[in-house]
């Protein structure tokens, strides 16, 4: 009978140091067979900087894994969960720091977008090479995003795609001056509770106005919410940030595309 999880043999709070002297990259697997289990665990074991602290083969053992075992990388099979999207948002809210690479049969690019719109970092399939597998790793431990040259191709397209509509006449629902303003601050990469602070009211009633803001515009999130402001220069006409200077709409938006994943 399987264990719940499976340790490393070295302690998770404890990460081997290369001889360079980095920080090694802690690695949960999570994956529904033993079999690939076993051929990762064996690939990780002859690098320096990489070391595997747990492993799991359902959602409730990854969930336990990701909440009890402190890791940078979270390789994820998607047929782990009938819906992995749903799984991998609930994941970062339980780690918000953690790298999930998702591993999945085969490439779609709807669930791509979606991948990412949810905050995974990498995608790759079960064929992956066991040297690229081992780079996308490290790249996506670093903070980089992995996708093969289809998913990158699939992810332009995308926002071409919402830019396109997002080109539309703007809505004859105008935004309250407050509205405007939180539009301003999420602009600007603010988090929730920060433009909660700044203008002195809940965190909640921060996430009223945007969904209301969000009705009115035709978008469904803070990422969405960037691009209306780059195509339809929403923040222009003399606005100003809340340090009194100019905003400047693409640059404002792009920070809010930053930060869309974090709330």
């Amino acid at each position: 009978m399987a264990s719940d999880l499976a340790k490393a043999t070295q302690s998770p709070q404890q990460p081997p140091t290369p001889a360079n002297g980095t920080p090694g990259i802690r690695v949960i697997i999570a994956d529904s067979q033993a079999i690939f289990r076993v051929g990762i665990r064996k690939v990780l074991a002859v690098e320096d900087d990489l070391r595997m602290v747990a492993q799991a083969e359902s959602l409730g053992q990854t969930l336990a894994a990701v909440a009890k075992y402190p890791a940078d990388v979270l390789l994820f099979e998607s047929r782990i969960s009938q819906n992995p999207t749903e799984a991998a948002s609930e994941i970062l809210k339980r780690n918000p720091d953690l790298k999930i690479v998702v591993i999945t049969g085969e490439l779609e690019p709807s669930q791509t977008v979606e991948y990412l719109r949810r905050g995974v970092k990498g995608i790759v399939t079960r064929s992956i090479a066991p040297d690229l597998l081992v780079k996308c790793m490290r790249k996506v431990a670093e903070g980089e995003t992995w996708l093969d040259n289809r998913g990158v191709n699939w992810i332009i397209e995308a926002y071409r795609s919402q830019a396109a509509l997002l080109t539309s006449p703007r809505p004859k629902n105008r935004l309250s001056d407050k509205e405007l303003l939180i539009v301003s601050c999420v602009a600007q990469g603010m988090r929730n509770k920060e433009i909660a602070q700044e203008i002195g009211t809940t965190e909640q009633v921060v996430k009223n106005y945007l969904r209301k803001v969000y009705d009115k515009l035709g978008v469904s999130d803070r990422l969405e919410l960037a691009l209306y402001c780059i195509h339809h220069r929403l923040m222009e006409g003399g606005g100003r940030n809340h340090t009194g200077e100019e905003n400047a709409p693409a640059a404002a938006a792009a920070a809010a595309a930053t930060s869309a994943s974090k709330q």
